[in-house]
């Protein structure tokens, strides 16, 4: 499944390049280009219900990513010094965003693309702006154990981000994971999350291409994401991807072709 991570490093690159971006990431062109994406690109379908997909799933990527930056600027303005990123990725925000003084940010991921990462980042001699701590580890796997020994302080207030992880976890993981990251939390602790709205897999991963990200999605957001998140002791905001981006000032100008449903973009805080 990491593999996607070079997928949406281009997507970034491509963002990073438009004269209005909505965020720079300027490392997601070389780990875009280290995993084969770049200059080239992959075809975009003949079919058009495909194309419109694969653009609309680029145009989430765009979007979640300007929304997670933000959480976790106000996460830092509160005074949360741990970051934890989980199936962190290709995520470079340890180098290119502003941190803190004091700040401690742990990148968790198996082995495999975090070695990669590390292959690009010295190819690029990339130096992080916080204390980086890289921790190899499935998240199947007693990923807090691993994430204590690495230093993480659970008394300590911290700001969890799940950015594309949840749609490819079954229900009982999902849980699993949210029951861990609870365990873990200090009050005061922030989350962002991304999920998969609801009927998102019907509409782009049922006849997606073999291989693709979509085809290997496999959960949805409950009915009720607030109430769901209250029941993990979280006090929760939806936002919907229309809504955030037409805060940022890239609106959706075509009509949503089903009813509205509670957002995919979540924000929450620890009781």
């Amino acid at each position: 499944m990491w593999a996607t991570a070079v997928g949406v490093a281009r997507v970034r690159a491509l963002e990073t390049a438009r004269e209005n971006a909505l965020f720079h990431d300027p490392l997601a062109k070389a780990f875009a280009a280290a995993g084969g994406l770049w200059p080239t690109s992959p075809a975009l379908p003949d079919d058009e219900a495909a194309r419109r997909r694969r653009l609309g799933v680029a145009f989430s990527i765009v979007i979640r990513t300007k929304f997670l930056d933000e959480l976790l600027r106000q996460a830092s303005a509160s005074g949360v010094r741990q970051v934890v990123l989980l199936g962190a990725g290709l995520d470079s925000r340890a180098f290119r965003m502003d941190w803190p003084e004091g700040t401690r940010l742990f990148e968790v991921d198996t082995a495999v693309p975090l070695d990669f990462k590390a292959s690009v980042l010295r190819q690029e001699r990339a130096v992080a702006r916080c204390e980086r701590i890289t921790v190899p580890v499935d998240l199947r796997e007693d990923w807090p154990g691993a994430l204590a020994a690495a230093g993480h302080d659970p008394a300590e207030p911290t700001a969890w981000i799940a950015e594309g992880l949840l749609i490819y976890l079954p229900e009982d993981a999902v849980e699993l994971l949210l029951a861990r990251i609870g365990a873990q939390s200090a009050p005061g602790s922030r989350m962002g999350l991304t999920l998969g709205s609801r009927g998102v897999i019907e509409r782009f991963g049922a006849d997606a291409e073999p291989g693709s990200a979509a085809s290997m999605w496999v959960s949805e957001m409950p009915d009720d994401p607030v109430a769901w998140l209250a029941g993990h002791g979280w006090d929760a905001d939806t936002h919907t991807l229309r809504e955030r981006a037409a805060a940022y000032g890239r609106p959706i100008n075509t009509p949503p072709r089903h009813e509205e449903q509670p957002g995919g973009l979540i924000s929450a805080v620890r009781r």
